[in-house]
């Protein structure tokens, strides 16, 4: 009789374990699903083991309940994962429509990301969706909340040059807000500048007017304002002064003497490599100059 019991709580408490294809596992509790490959079997139980506490530290930061059960597919390799999203050089997506989180796991041991800092950021997507409602929710609100709460990670791979924002600063070529709202651009320099654009902007609003301050903009967009008004009604200020204090202070903190000394090694590497080819060719000139002195010196008959 003990053994029998035993079974049955095992059952009831134990997440579901099913086939949902002929390749794909389905592992499931009252919280999240997953579904993987078996050779994945090892990061759906970690999937399992960090949601509770991701989800409450969502929970935690908005005051507010996750009341959805959302899916996490895990994908095991690149190729796969690129034919499934068609977007672009990121390495998982949150489709908010069906609670779905898609990860690329061949990118979860690539600096900067990790399974739990991308698992946060895109259940963060999802959560806002879930918390404005019917609500217009920007897309740099949307991104900038996710890379503060993930620890400043985004889902968009960084490629070689991570220095974009200060570049458009110094070169008076920042993206408009206003044309951030409905959809980043495609191109990747362009796309990784958004993703800049949108944390930073994020960040500087929440160090001038508070932590809380997003949240009160998302409550005034899950009342049906547009942006400009959320931000009116929450911060007493105009959008457009907003962003222009934002970009005020960008160009007084990014100079050309802060990006030259920040970008030091850099520098002095190209520059040691320009006074190697300059030796090279005084050298090869020299040597040249010889054998022509060589060649043109008097032979008696």
């Amino acid at each position: 009789m003990k053994t029998i019991l035993s079974l049955i709580l095992i059952v009831i408490f134990m997440p579901a374990l099913c086939a949902a294809d002929d390749t794909t596992i389905t592992i499931n509790n009252r919280h999240v699903t997953v579904q993987f490959e078996k050779p994945l079997t090892k990061v759906a139980e970690t999937v399992i083991k960090l949601y509770p506490e991701i989800k409450s530290e969502i929970e935690k930061t908005f005051q507010a309940d996750i009341n959805f059960i959302p899916t996490i597919r895990l994908i095991k390799d690149r190729g796969s994962f690129q034919n499934m999203i068609h977007s672009g050089p990121v390495v998982a997506v949150a489709i908010s429509k069906d609670n779905l989180i898609i990860i690329d796991n061949s990118k979860m041991k690539t600096r900067p990301f990790s399974l739990g800092t991308t698992l946060k950021h895109e259940l963060c997507h999802l959560f806002l969706h879930q918390y404005v409602e019917n609500g217009e929710l920007p897309r740099w609100l949307n991104e900038g909340i996710c890379q503060n709460i993930s620890d400043g990670i985004a889902e968009i791979m960084i490629g070689e040059n991570k220095n974009l924002l200060k570049q458009a600063v110094l070169s008076g070529r920042l993206l408009p807000m206003n044309s951030l709202e409905r959809r980043f651009p495609p191109e990747d320099r362009p796309l990784l500048l958004a993703y800049e654009q949108s944390k930073s902007f994020v960040e500087y609003i929440e160090s001038k007017f508070g932590n809380e301050s997003t949240v009160h903009i998302l409550n005034y967009l899950r009342e049906g304002h547009d942006i400009a008004a959320s931000i009116q009604l929450a911060l007493s200020v105009p959008f457009g002064n907003l962003e222009k204090d934002w970009k005020n202070k960008l160009k007084r903190n990014i100079t050309w003497l802060t990006y030259l000394s920040s970008n030091i090694y850099q520098i002095l590497f190209v520059m040691a490599a320009l006074f190697m080819v300059y030796g090279f060719i005084r050298f090869w000139i020299r040597k040249r100059n010889y054998k022509d002195d060589d060649d043109d010196e008097y032979i008696p008959d």
